[in-house]
C-alpha cells in the first residue's frame, strides 16, 4: 500500500484542526470537557441511527422520540459518573431528571413505533453499551485523574497516525477482510509506537501517573482501539457506506473519529479500577 499524500495532507490538516478543539476541551476546565463529550454522545448517536436505518429497513419503523429519548436516557449515565468533580446543587435531582425525560420521550416515542418489532428494539437498545457507557466512562476517568483521558486519547491518536504511516510504507499482509486496507505490518507497528512513545512521553512530562500504568493505557488503548475500528468498518461495511458522516474531512464523522476510543474506553476503566478502585 503506498503512500497517498494528498490524502495525508487532507487527513492532517483536519487532525490540526481537530486537535485544536479537542485539547481546548479536555483540557479547559470541568464544564468543557462535560460538554466536549456531550457534543461527541449526540454526534456519535445521530450515526448510530443512520447507519442502523441502511442496514435494517426495519429501523425505519422506530419513531425520533423513541430514538431521541434514547440518547438522552443514554447521556444521563455521563452526569452519574461524573457527579464528584461538580458542586453543584440539586445534582442527583438533575441527573434523575434528564434520565426520566429520556424514558418518558422512549414511551411517547413507542406509541408510534407500533411497526417496530423486537429485534430493531433491541438493535436500538445496544447503543447505550456501545455509545454511552463508554464515553461515560471516560468521565469516570476524568475524576480519578484529569490526565488520564489525556493518556487515553493519546495512545489512541498516536496509534492511528503510525499504523496508516507504517502501513503505508510496508504494509503488505490484510489484517481482515473488513477492512482491506489495514495491514498487520501497520497495526502491530502502530501498537509498538505507540507505547514507545507514550512511556518516553510520561517520563519526560513527570506524569502524576506512574510510567507502568502509562504504558499499560497505551497498550490497552491501541490494541482495543484497533479492534473498536474494526468494529465500526464492519458497521460501515453492512450498511454499504464510506464513512459514517462527514463533519470531519478526510476523517469522516464523529464514529469514525471516536471509533477506536469507545471500544477502548471500557478496558482502560476497568484496569483502572481494578487496580485503583
Amino acid at each position: 500500500m503506498s503512500m497517498n499524500w494528498q490524502t495525508f495532507r487532507t487527513r492532517a490538516l483536519t487532525a490540526v484542526v481537530f486537535a485544536a478543539i479537542m485539547l481546548t476541551g479536555l483540557c479547559w476546565n470541568e464544564w468543557s470537557f462535560l460538554l466536549l463529550f456531550s457534543l461527541i454522545h449526540f454526534g456519535c448517536w445521530t450515526e448510530y441511527h443512520q447507519l442502523n436505518r441502511r442496514i435494517f429497513p426495519a429501523y425505519d419503523a422506530l419513531h425520533f422520540l423513541f430514538k431521541a429519548g434514547l440518547a438522552i436516557a443514554g447521556w444521563s449515565l455521563l452526569f452519574f459518573f461524573f457527579p464528584h468533580s461538580f458542586q453543584i446543587p440539586f445534582f442527583k435531582t438533575t441527573t434523575l431528571s434528564i434520565a426520566t425525560t429520556g424514558c418518558l420521550l422512549m414511551l411517547i416515542g413507542t406509541f408510534f413505533s407500533l411497526k417496530a418489532n423486537a429485534k430493531v428494539l433491541f438493535r436500538s437498545w445496544i447503543g447505550i453499551a456501545y455509545l454511552s457507557l463508554p464515553i461515560a466512562l471516560i468521565l469516570y476517568l476524568r475524576v480519578q485523574d484529569c490526565s488520564l483521558p489525556l493518556w487515553l486519547i493519546a495512545s489512541i491518536w498516536i496509534n492511528d497516525t503510525m499504523a496508516y504511516v507504517v502501513g503505508s510504507f510496508i504494509g503488505k499482509t490484510p489484517l481482515s477482510s473488513i477492512s482491506p486496507k489495514k495491514t498487520w505490518e501497520g497495526t502491530i507497528g502502530g501498537i509498538l509506537l505507540s507505547v514507545g512513545l507514550i512511556t518516553a512521553a510520561s517520563r519526560q512530562l513527570s506524569a502524576s501517573i506512574s510510567t507502568a500504568d502509562i504504558a499499560a493505557i497505551a497498550a490497552i488503548a491501541s490494541i482495543t482501539g484497533a479492534l473498536g475500528d474494526l468494529l465500526e468498518s464492519k458497521l460501515k461495511r453492512m450498511a454499504g457506506v464510506k464513512d459514517s458522516g462527514r463533519i470531519m474531512p478526510g476523517h469522516g464523522g464523529f464514529m469514525d473519529r471516536f471509533d477506536s476510543l469507545l471500544i477502548a474506553a471500557p478496558f482502560v476503566a476497568f484496569y483502572w479500577w481494578w487496580l485503583h478502585g
